[in-house]
């Protein structure tokens, strides 16, 4: 993975790009995470790469070799309610701004997952499978994944009857079979469950 758009950007004379990506749009529970991260020009860090090519435990690691290496990054969520009220789409880019927002450096570029820009008030631009092609969208993706994970850990603890920890809020057969069991919870989204009786009928 070579740093072709940040070094791009760079000659364009921006200082601080940070790369941007998300975990957690497809879940039926939990918030949606983003992670916007800011990398030195001679930074070295071993097998970063999309974050959904990487074991949990690779994962983790490199959480901690970003965070220490980075020149500056965030992670910001936006709520199973927020997603609700303005859907997913308005909420992963909440999210995304919101990670932006949060930086220690005042961020002049973003390198975004995807092909929708979120409403920043920075020049940037999309790469789609950036999290394959961007070290700085690659770390952001690890960050966010690493955050989400950690909490929906923390919630199978407070929710052990769901299973969170085995599935991460994913519409799983064992994430609906829990959903029918005990009903939906505080950090259900709602707008994701339109069409859970008609799920869990065809199960049946």
């Amino acid at each position: 993975m070579d740093c072709s758009y940040e070094n791009a950007a760079a000659l364009k004379g921006y200082k601080y790009i940070c790369g941007i990506d998300e975990a957690g749009r497809g879940p039926l529970a939990g918030p949606v995470c983003a992670a916007a991260v800011i990398l030195p020009p001679d930074f070295d860090i071993e097998n970063l790469d999309d974050s959904k090519k990487l074991s949990e435990k690779k994962r983790e690691l490199l959480y901690d070799v970003i965070t220490e290496k980075a020149l500056a990054w965030s992670v910001a969520m936006a709520t199973h309610k927020e997603i609700d009220e303005i859907n997913i789409l308005q909420a992963t880019f909440l999210a995304m701004k919101r990670a932006v927002e949060g930086l220690s450096l005042p961020a002049d570029y973003a390198i975004v997952d995807g092909n929708r820009m979120p409403p920043l008030d920075i020049d940037g631009e999309t790469v789609v499978k950036g999290d394959s092609k961007c070290p700085s969208v690659a770390a952001a993706s690890i960050l966010a994944k690493v955050t989400r994970d950690r909490f929906m850990y923390e919630l199978d603890k407070k929710l052990p009857e769901y299973a969170f920890v085995k599935h991460k809020g994913y519409g799983t057969a064992l994430h609906y079979e829990r959903i029918a069991q005990y009903g939906v919870s505080e950090y259900h989204r709602l707008t994701f469950l339109k069409t859970l009786k008609e799920h869990i009928n065809d199960k049946k």
